[in-house]
């Protein structure tokens, strides 16, 4: 298969700095990347988009008019904006400025500065999640995988859905929480589950032991997706048996490999 080529992403770099917007554009070249537009705040980019659709945005999190927050939710909340992929050029590590992006679907967060090798990662999962390739899985057959999805983020349900039909899986279905997802486990069956950690009723670990010890589905692969940080806590999941732990932002060739290791394990 040959290897998919950076010049093919158009980006739209939203950064009010001009001596960073030299720097990012600089490594964007280096990158591959020949296709792009800049703007210096939200509105402007959200106009700009309107008459150039990218394929990705590129943002600093603080411009004049709003932050990269407030930017990447007006997009995932627009018809014709909601599937361009979004990644974060940021200073900023606190937990409240980042975890909205994550759950809104970043394709990557970037510290400032980068590395090269960091900014192409992230330029990579945008132009898989854009032309992925599906999923092969040798005895199974991938449009016939039925998938649960369990978050309470609208927006993080929407990103992994587009990245789970990508790979050519289409039978999904979705709860907002642990609570809404165990009666769904008693009445269907799935191949998988992919769950979000933090939830407000029943947490990823609770739902995870709820399907370990009391469902009828107990030996059924569990891939947690989270922005939890507290490796005290991904132990504990870890030790209730999940089959594997994704951090968000979720990325497209983590989980074809992860969804590979599970199905395999069945």
């Amino acid at each position: 298969m040959p290897e998919k080529s950076l010049a093919e992403l158009s980006v739209l770099m939203v950064e009010p700095s001009k001596a960073q917007a030299k720097y990012i554009y600089r490594e964007l070249k280096a990158a591959g990347i020949t296709h792009f537009e800049i703007a210096i705040d939200g509105e402007s980019a959200l106009q700009t988009m309107l008459q150039f659709k990218p394929d990705l945005v590129i943002s600093a999190m603080h411009l004049p008019d709003m932050t990269a927050t407030e930017l990447v939710h007006k997009m995932r909340e627009d018809e014709y904006l909601k599937d361009i992929s979004f990644m974060l050029i940021s200073s900023e590590t606190g937990f409240d400025y980042i975890d909205p992006i994550r759950q809104a679907g970043a394709t990557g967060i970037l510290p400032k500065p980068f590395k090269s090798e960091q900014l192409k990662r992230g330029l990579y999962n945008a132009l898989d999640i854009l032309s992925p390739d599906t999923l092969d899985l040798g005895g199974f057959h991938v449009e016939d995988l039925r998938v649960l999805i369990v978050d309470d983020s609208t927006m993080a349900r929407n990103h992994i859905k587009r990245v789970l039909k990508g790979l050519g899986i289409e039978n999904i279905t979705e709860a907002d929480d642990g609570v809404n997802a165990v009666p769904l486990l008693d009445e269907s069956f799935f191949d998988f589950v992919v769950t979000d950690y933090n939830m407000p009723q029943m947490d990823g670990k609770a739902l995870l032991e709820h399907i370990r010890a009391n469902s009828n589905q107990r030996s059924i692969p569990v891939l947690m997706v989270t922005s939890e940080g507290n490796h005290g806590k991904l132990a504990a999941v870890e030790q209730a048996g999940v089959s594997g732990i994704c951090d968000k932002p979720f990325e497209t060739d983590t989980v074809r490999l992860m969804i590979n290791r599970m199905m395999s394990d069945v």
